[in-house]
């Protein structure tokens, strides 16, 4: 994409030129949230498919080329280990592989592939609620006459969609979303930036929920002084004034953000030109509540200011969704 032309524009068929606006391929862990992004995503004017075999992805180019709600919007079409004959998909994910290939060669558009994953645990928490069969269980796929129980099901596709996961250019972790923050990120990955097509996502989180599987960079906030030991300071979260300014009273506050500012300036144009279109910067304190969020809002407004709304934030474990922020105030520096 450093030359200013789409990845895989081309020239050849004049059909696919008059440009599908973005070209969404979600795939990704059974039972982590394919379903409920095809239905999101349609909800804002996307033509959405699911379950379409690998092989027919560039026919499906032909045939939506110009209907207006792909040019305007875009398509997303949904592939999992159920469209995979059982031979090529119990070597390797070829097929995945050969069909994201050829979308990316036919297409005129902006072709994004979308992995969604979730820690082994949950995805066990969430076959057990449901009582759903995974697609590589016993029931459903034999393997050498033996067959497979839920973990190893889960195990197996993990281990098949490695390769696919490498082709990926956007990695959401489902694991500790609620709808609400699933949908958020949806709509600031592909909604408000569907032309630029990179995303800077700068997210809060708790170490003992764990560390979001989907992040590229973590910062470890812990060292810096923790606002839920002052009284006052307890009930309230990183995006309150209070909270803000309690951390800016501290030197090391000022010093740790200079530090961070100074690798990430260096790191985000790099990673953006170079390795992916999205890069997840996932700030950490232990509850997820005080000090990571103020340093995550710190981060956002600062990024924001120079990227714009490619610059996004979430605060996965803060617990009050609803909460207004409230203004980040003056960023810590050493000098400060």
């Amino acid at each position: 994409m450093g030359d200013g032309q789409p990845r895989g524009v081309s020239k050849s068929n004049p059909g696919l030129e008059k440009g599908i606006r973005q070209f969404i391929i979600v795939t990704g862990m059974s039972g982590a949230g394919k379903t409920m992004t095809l239905k999101v995503l349609e909800d804002f004017g996307f033509i959405t498919v699911d379950g379409l075999p690998p092989e027919l992805l560039p026919q499906l180019f032909h045939l939506l080329a110009d209907k207006p709600p792909a040019i305007e919007r875009g398509v997303v079409v949904t592939l999992d280990v159920r469209n995979v004959d059982s031979a090529p998909i119990l070597a390797e994910a070829e097929d995945f592989i050969r069909a994201i290939d050829a979308v990316r060669a036919a297409s005129s558009g902006l072709v994004r592939v979308v992995f969604l994953t979730a820690s082994d645990e949950e995805l066990l928490r969430r076959y057990e609620r449901t009582r759903r069969v995974h697609p590589l269980s016993s029931s459903e796929r034999p393997l050498n006459g033996k067959g497979l129980s839920t973990r190893e099901g889960i195990l197996r596709e993990r281990e098949i969609l490695a390769p696919v996961l490498e082709r990926a250019d956007v990695v959401i972790d489902t694991s500790m979303m609620d709808l609400h923050q699933h949908r958020e990120r949806l709509l600031r990955e592909f909604f408000e930036d569907a032309e630029a097509g990179i995303s800077l996502l700068i997210s809060s989180f708790g170490f003992k929920y764990g560390v979001p599987q989907d992040s590229s960079f973590v910062l470890d906030v812990r060292g810096l002084p923790n606002p839920y030991y002052v009284e006052e300071l307890k009930d309230l979260t990183g995006t309150d004034g209070p909270v803000q300014d309690y951390l800016r009273s501290f030197p090391e506050t000022g010093e740790f953000m200079a530090r961070c500012q100074g690798f990430l300036d260096f790191v985000i144009p790099q990673y953006l030109k170079t390795v992916k279109a999205q890069l997840h910067i996932a700030v950490g304190c232990t509850g997820g509540r005080h000090r990571s969020v103020a340093v995550a809002e710190w981060l956002y407004a600062a990024y924001a200011a120079r990227y714009g709304r490619t610059v996004s934030v979430l605060h996965r474990d803060r617990g009050d969704l609803d909460r207004p922020r409230l203004g980040t105030g003056p960023i810590p520096s050493s000098r400060s």
